[in-house]
């Protein structure tokens, strides 16, 4: 028991257990951001632009002889009112959750990687040079070129 112990402290200890922890727990407050934004900015603002439309409210009704209710009710009412619905406008809301979700974890692998980017290497110092007479490359120390032979000065 105490070997079991032992490894399940050392697989704790490890940074990758500790990285996955604060990955889950810190995206789990970021969705929590991302759905308050979808939900509280960005959607009462397309809905105007689409005619005053509330994306939360938007359903079919699937059993509407077992249940009748009025045009322009809310999914809340509808369903309290024994509604089988199909609320498509909660799965919408999820799409555009998930879309800026990619998008700014796309932002952000992006930055890393270039926050990553080791700094260029300066040039290295040419070793070679141009003969001037037949336009081969030769070692800078030459003297003579051993394509044709030309004196160098």
């Amino acid at each position: 028991m105490k070997k079991f112990i032992a490894e399940f402290k050392e697989f704790i200890n490890k940074g990758n257990a500790f990285d996955l922890a604060i990955g889950v727990v810190i995206g789990g407050a970021f969705g929590a951001i991302v759905n308050s934004l979808v939900e509280d900015l960005i959607m009462p603002i397309i809905g105007i632009l689409l005619g005053k439309v509330s994306f939360a409210d938007l359903f079919i009704q699937l059993n509407k002889s077992a249940a009748p209710i009025p045009a322009g009710t809310t999914l809340a009412a509808a369903r309290e009112a024994g509604a089988v619905v199909f609320a498509y406008g909660n799965f919408l809301m999820t799409i555009v959750n998930f879309i800026i979700i990619a998008f700014v974890i796309f932002l952000l692998v992006k930055a890393i990687n270039k926050a990553r980017k080791p700094a260029e290497e300066p040039a290295a110092e040419p070793t070679t040079k141009t003969c001037p007479f037949c336009k081969t490359e030769i070692p800078l120390e030459a003297t003579r070129c051993p394509h044709c032979t030309s004196q160098l000065s």
